[in-house]
Parts: structure tokens; C-alpha cells; sequence
């Protein structure tokens, strides 16, 4: 299994109240009871919940992620196709290989971003905590542009 993969487990594994799909039993997940945890692949403040399946497995799954106020996602990519919906606060999302402030576009609650795999993007909470759901095929994968951006890179 590869790197980016095997970042996902600690999240995926940890007693997060996910629904699997294939799971005949219907079941509601409350705001109130997601289990936000760190993600290695993110700096040390953004958290991740995982709503539905196993991201570092094969097949659907749905994560959360929670940018506190002023916190940036480097430029990156995914090899997955992701639909993001914003969930609350503005996100701030912006295309291309390096961090350009000029070239980030808002999206207020509600709003869907269909980001294509393997589209170099950058996230900033410019103006607040936002909260974002994700939709993808797994396994997730994400590669930071440079090295140095990676927090898993940080800390080995």
C-alpha cells in the first residue's frame, strides 16, 4: 500500500462511527456525534472525520474536514475525482502549483466544487472555520506539489 493510502488509517480505523456501504441497517449521523481526528497528510490543526466507508480501501467514501480560521492547505493533488460541498463557513479554494491568493474563489454554505483527479489545488479559511464534505473513490491519495509543504514529510 502506498504512503498516501496508509495516511488515511488512523482515521479510518480509530472507532469513527462510519456507515460501510453495503450496510442494510439505516443510520443517521448527527453533527454532534462525528468524531473529527487529526490526519498526518494535514497540518496539525485541520481535523478529518470519516462519515461513510474507508477511504484507504477501494470504493466510495465520504470524509469531512474541519480548517480552522487561517489555516492553509498547500498545493496538492488527488488522484481521485472529489466532489466537495461546503458545510459551513466559506471556503476558499484556488487552482494551479503554487499558493496564489488572487486565485482563490469563495464558496459559501452549500456550494458543490467538482475538482477533476489529479488538478493541483490550494485551501485557505481566509475568513473563518469552514467545513467541508467530501465524495470520492478510494483509496484516497493526496501528493503535496513540494516536498516541503508535506506534513508527513515533517515529522519523519
Amino acid at each position: 500500500m502506498s504512503q498516501k493510502a496508509s495516511a488515511v488509517k488512523p482515521a479510518a480505523q480509530s472507532g469513527v462511527r462510519s456507515h460501510q456501504p453495503g450496510q442494510e441497517v439505516f443510520k443517521a449521523i448527527l453533527s454532534e456525534d462525528i468524531d473529527w481526528k487529526p490526519f498526518p497528510a494535514f497540518p496539525p490543526a485541520i481535523r478529518l472525520a470519516v462519515i461513510v466507508g474507508q477511504p484507504s480501501e477501494p470504493g466510495p467514501y465520504t470524509i469531512r474536514v474541519k480548517v480552522p480560521r487561517g489555516e492553509k492547505l498547500m498545493p496538492h493533488k488527488h488522484p481521485e475525482d472529489r466532489v466537495y460541498t461546503v458545510i459551513s463557513g466559506v471556503s476558499y479554494i484556488g487552482l494551479g502549483d503554487e499558493f496564489d491568493a488572487n486565485k482563490l474563489e469563495a464558496y459559501p454554505p452549500g456550494a458543490v466544487v467538482v475538482l477533476p483527479g489529479n488538478t493541483p489545488h490550494f485551501h485557505w479559511a481566509k475568513s473563518g472555520e469552514y467545513v467541508t464534505q467530501v465524495t470520492a473513490m478510494g483509496p484516497l491519495g493526496l501528493e503535496y506539489i513540494e516536498a516541503k509543504d508535506d506534513p508527513r514529510k515533517k515529522n519523519a
